[in-house]
C-alpha cells in the first residue's frame, strides 16, 4: 500500500471514534430524558437532524475505507440471502431520510408486504419469489455499498419513481436501479465516473452529488470483478445495471 494511502486511510479510520461520541450522546439526549431532562419538539428536532447527519458522515467514512480495500485487492466474500442484502440496504437509506419507512422495512414478514411498503415512497422492487430466498456468495459489504450508493443517487434525482431489479443468472447477479429524472446525456457517460467530476448548473443534467459516489461505485465493482454499465439520454431517465460474478461454494 502506497504511503499516501496509508496516511488518507489513517486520517479517515481516526474520524470513526470523535463520530462514535457525537452519536452515542446526541443518542443518549433524546432517548434518556429522565437522566438529562425534558426536550422541547423543536429542540428534538434539531436533534434527530444532527444524529441524522452523524449517521450520514459515518457510512461515508465507512465507504471511503471499504474503496481503500478494495482498490488493495481485499474481498471478504460470505454468504447470505438476497432478502437480507436488500432489507438491510434499505434500512441503511430510509434511516437517514425516512425513518417512519425505515420501521416499516423492518418490520415487514414477506415480499409481498415489503413491495406494498417500498410503493409508498415510489420505489418498485421486481425480484421473483426464489431470488429472494436465495442465498449467494459474494463481499456483502460490497455489494451492500454499491446497492446503496446506486439507490441513493435514484431517489435523489427522481421526478416520482425508482425501480430497483434483481436477478441471478449464469453465475452472477445483476442489480439494475433506474430513475425516471433528467438522465445523463450521451457525452458525459465516462466522465461521471471520474473522481470529482460534476456536470455544472449550466449544464442541462443536475450536479450528481459531490463527485465521488458513481466513481466509488465503479472501483468496488471493478475489483469484485464486475462491470457496470449505465443507459441513459438528456430528458430519458437512468439506469445503472451492475454485475457481478458470483463467488464459488465453499
Amino acid at each position: 500500500m502506497k504511503r499516501d494511502r496509508i496516511k488518507i486511510d489513517l486520517l479517515i479510520h481516526d474520524l470513526k471514534v470523535p463520530l462514535a461520541v457525537i452519536d452515542a450522546g446526541i443518542s443518549s439526549l433524546l432517548k434518556r430524558e429522565e437522566k438529562y431532562g425534558p426536550l422541547t419538539e423543536k429542540q428534538k428536532k434539531v436533534l434527530m437532524r444532527a444524529l441524522r447527519n452523524t449517521k450520514i458522515t459515518q457510512a461515508l467514512v465507512g465507504d471511503a475505507l471499504e474503496i481503500g480495500k478494495s482498490s488493495e485487492g481485499i474481498l471478504n466474500p460470505s454468504r447470505f440471502t438476497i432478502s437480507d442484502l436488500v432489507r438491510q440496504s434499505l434500512v441503511e437509506i430510509f434511516d437517514l431520510s425516512n425513518s417512519n419507512t425505515s420501521e416499516k422495512v423492518k418490520n415487514c414478514n414477506d415480499l409481498l408486504e415489503l413491495r406494498e411498503v417500498l410503493e409508498g415512497d415510489g420505489l418498485g422492487l421486481d425480484v421473483d419469489e426464489r431470488t429472494w430466498c436465495e442465498e449467494v456468495c459474494l463481499d456483502e459489504v460490497k455489494i451492500r455499498q454499491i446497492l446503496r450508493n446506486l439507490l441513493n443517487n435514484a431517489l435523489k434525482y427522481r421526478k416520482s419513481r425508482v425501480e430497483l431489479s434483481i436477478e441471478k443468472k449464469d453465475d452472477a447477479l445483476f442489480v439494475s436501479v433506474k430513475d425516471d429524472g433528467e438522465g445523463i446525456p450521451s457525452g458525459y457517460h465516462e466522465k461521471i465516473f471520474q473522481c470529482y467530476f460534476q456536470m455544472n448548473g449550466e449544464e442541462a443534467c443536475p450536479v450528481r452529488g459531490h463527485g465521488l459516489g458513481l466513481a466509488g461505485v465503479m472501483v468496488l465493482v471493478e475489483d469484485m470483478g464486475g462491470k457496470l454499465y449505465l443507459e441513459s439520454d438528456e430528458g430519458a431517465g437512468a439506469c445503472f445495471t451492475v454485475k457481478v460474478p458470483l463467488v464459488s461454494k465453499r
